[in-house]
């Protein structure tokens, strides 16, 4: 666990917090703060310590939106009832990492660089990132390619922190969280929130305005036991318990805060009897597997670029393939040098699996289309900016940082989403500063 960051103990003078808002009306309620000058009639909101409302953002690995109101998560459907509740569709590919640095990043993986779960790059022909061996995962060249949420905060004089989201534990263009820690599996749901809570025990000026959390529970049993089993169930009621420590330890310190509530994809049955080895689709000896799964990335080896092209342009049952360039438009997907130079997809509940590979086919698998129902994911909203009772139209989880950067005041890098379909789940009081 670090406390603090090396460039934030390096970080001894003031912090001026409304350098960067982009609202006047913040800025001058900020000035008001400092220097006594008289407070302008509209003002962004405040928590009673001064400053944005914290905002605290959960990603439940693989909660599919149909998890809900299944008699596991009665704390989750409370804050669905009281608040605002959306689908939400991945962006292509729908696995872990790519999806929770689109979330922070409003960026689609083929634009922020996170393209997989497992890559290769050309510029970094040293190192493979491979999040199942935990290579390349703390080396900078592959994070950054875009600005994440917690970046934007540290840079512009508030304090984030982070339980175990994917990259807070790498100093992304120079910068980590005030609170970080390495991705430790065996720390359970609940001890994360109370970790989490002991940060909201501090002084109000040393509290985060901005923590992201991340469990997996759901995922991993999703994946071993299949979504519809009753490892699932029993993963759901255990991530809903710890976002219920979290709402009452908040509660018993007198914290106001906006709950965002993320996942990065769903999750779908899949079986023994709908596995497809790569080498029905093309010689082994012909391509270099970068990754398998609900879809495959694969180069060719030298001297076979035209023949494994070739193989794999031929029908295939329950499988598209297609040359990076030639990848529907509607995934978003192919222009990143990242980007193996074939990618096949599989229809869902299938999987393709090479030579390699010595995991058994049973159980959940995700990384299908976006579009498909088994991989959509869940956002709630609740808190002070959010309209109770708000069910908004589906949207994209490229919504989420616009969202977060309008909630504290900021402007961020620009991404692939909008504000705009979720202004609707906002009150007048957040929903009407430009």
């Amino acid at each position: 666990m670090n406390d603090r960051s090396p460039q934030q103990i390096d970080r001894a003078r003031p912090r001026c917090h409304c350098r960067y808002m982009r609202r006047l009306p913040l800025c001058l309620l900020f000035l008001t703060i400092l220097s006594g000058c008289a407070q302008p009639e509209t003002s962004f909101p405040t928590s009673p310590g001064g400053g944005p409302v914290p905002v605290i953002m959960i990603s439940l690995d693989g909660f599919r939106n149909d998890y809900l109101y299944q008699g596991d998560t009665p704390t989750l459907d409370h804050l669905a009832d009281t608040g605002a509740v959306a689908d939400m569709h991945p962006s292509f590919p729908s696995v872990t990492f790519p999806n929770h640095y689109t979330l922070v990043t409003g960026l689609r993986p083929d634009m922020h660089g996170i393209v997989g779960n497992r890559m290769l790059d050309p510029a970094i022909p040293d190192e493979v990132f491979d999040v199942s061996r935990g290579t390349g995962l703390q080396d900078p060249r592959w994070w950054d390619g875009a600005e994440p949420v917690w970046v934007t905060a540290e840079t512009h004089g508030l304090h984030a922190a982070s339980m175990f989201w994917p990259g807070t534990d790498t100093p992304i263009k120079g910068v980590l969280p005030d609170d970080w820690a390495h991705y430790d599996k065996t720390l359970s749901a609940d001890d994360r929130i109370t970790r989490v809570l002991g940060w909201f025990q501090r002084p109000v000026a040393e509290r985060p305005v901005l923590t992201t959390i991340y469990l997996e529970d759901v995922d991993h049993a999703g994946h071993s036991d299949g979504p519809n089993s009753e490892a699932r169930h029993t993963a759901a009621a255990t991530v809903d318990h710890a976002v219920g420590m979290l709402l009452d330890g908040l509660r018993q310190n007198h914290i106001i805060a906006n709950i965002i509530i993320v996942s990065d994809h769903g999750m779908a049955q899949i079986s023994p009897h709908r596995a497809i080895p790569l080498s029905r689709l093309a010689p082994v000896g012909e391509m270099e597997i970068v990754t398998s799964g609900a879809y495959a990335g694969i180069n060719p080896t030298p001297g076979h670029e035209r023949s494994l092209a070739d193989a794999l342009a031929k029908p295939h049952d329950h499988v598209q393939c297609w040359p990076k360039e030639h990848i529907p438009e509607r995934l978003h997907y192919g222009r990143n040098a990242r980007v193996p130079a074939f990618i096949c997809l599989a229809d869902v509940g299938w999987v393709l699996t090479g030579p390699r590979d010595t995991h058994p086919v049973h159980g959940g698998a995700h990384g299908y289309d976006p579009a498909a129902p088994e991989m959509t994911a869940i956002f709630i909203g609740n808190g002070p900016a959010f309209a109770r009772g708000t069910k908004l139209a589906p949207i994209n989880n490229t919504d989420i940082q616009p969202l977060v950067l309008h909630l504290l005041g900021l402007v961020g890098q620009t991404g692939d989403g909008t504000f705009r379909d979720l202004r609707a789940a906002l009150t007048p009081a957040y929903a009407d500063l430009q």
